[in-house]
């Protein structure tokens, strides 16, 4: 059976990527990408002349992408799956076709690379022995309240992905619903204006309330420890 390779992808520095993914990306079959302008810029700036026309696979075209994805491998070609960033699978699509792929017989590899959520958890100054990630929120208030609330409790650093544009409002209802807890911002890990901003909740949350934030945004939260709560005046 054919291969399919789920492939980890820089962030942001295009240094990150590994000598593995490099080599694999120059000999698959075909290479389906979250979009094709952005992975030519990675093949171009390596080198890499894929041997075939590369596939679109993203969220809006997930059934008829897999379908073809599909086709290619039950034919015999290995292919590579890759995101515009990070690790397919994790907060972008590629869970459907590494299912269908497996259901099918065929060999799935992953190859390690860059990702968003151990470096802001290392960036972050938080403990690391153990975390949560969750990816994006939900937007809409409620939902989003009883997805901060089911780690009321919780005893692992929390880690989250969110929009520029909803940072202020998360960090404002993280602190409701949580406490005022020690936490993390981390913005275009990576590139070349990356900013990490550490401090508790209410700090964070009146810094970027209204604060035009531009790029990727990570946030990095403690769990329920008292010694990463900051004590009430009262």
């Amino acid at each position: 059976m054919a291969t399919l390779y789920v492939i980890a992808t820089p962030i942001g520095n295009l240094g990150d990527i590994s000598h593995r993914a490099i080599q694999v990306l120059g000999t698959v079959n075909v290479i389906a990408c979250e979009d094709t302008r952005k992975t030519r810029v990675l093949l171009d700036r390596f080198g890499i002349k894929p041997r075939q026309r590369l596939l679109s696979y993203h969220e809006h075209n997930e059934e008829q992408g897999g379908r073809r994805i599909l086709r290619r491998l039950a034919a015999g070609l290995d292919v590579a799956l890759c995101s515009n960033a990070g690790y397919p699978c994790i907060s972008d699509p590629g869970y459907r076709i590494v299912t269908a792929a497996l259901d099918q017989g065929h060999r799935l590899e992953v190859i390690p690379g860059a990702g968003a959520v151990e470096p802001a958890l290392l960036s972050s100054g938080l403990p690391t022995s153990s975390f949560t990630f969750k990816g994006f929120p939900p937007r809409k208030p409620g939902p989003r309240r009883r997805f901060l609330e089911r780690e009321l409790e919780s005893p692992h650093t929390l880690v989250v992905f969110e929009s520029p544009y909803r940072v202020g409002t998360l960090l404002e209802l993280a602190l409701v619903v949580l406490g005022d807890r020690r936490a993390a911002v981390c913005v275009e890990l990576t590139k070349r204006f990356e900013a990490v901003h550490r401090g508790y909740l209410s700090d964070l949350a009146e810094a970027f309330t209204g604060r035009k934030v531009r790029g990727e945004v990570v946030v990095v939260i403690a769990g329920n420890h008292p010694k990463l709560i900051r004590k009430s005046d009262s």
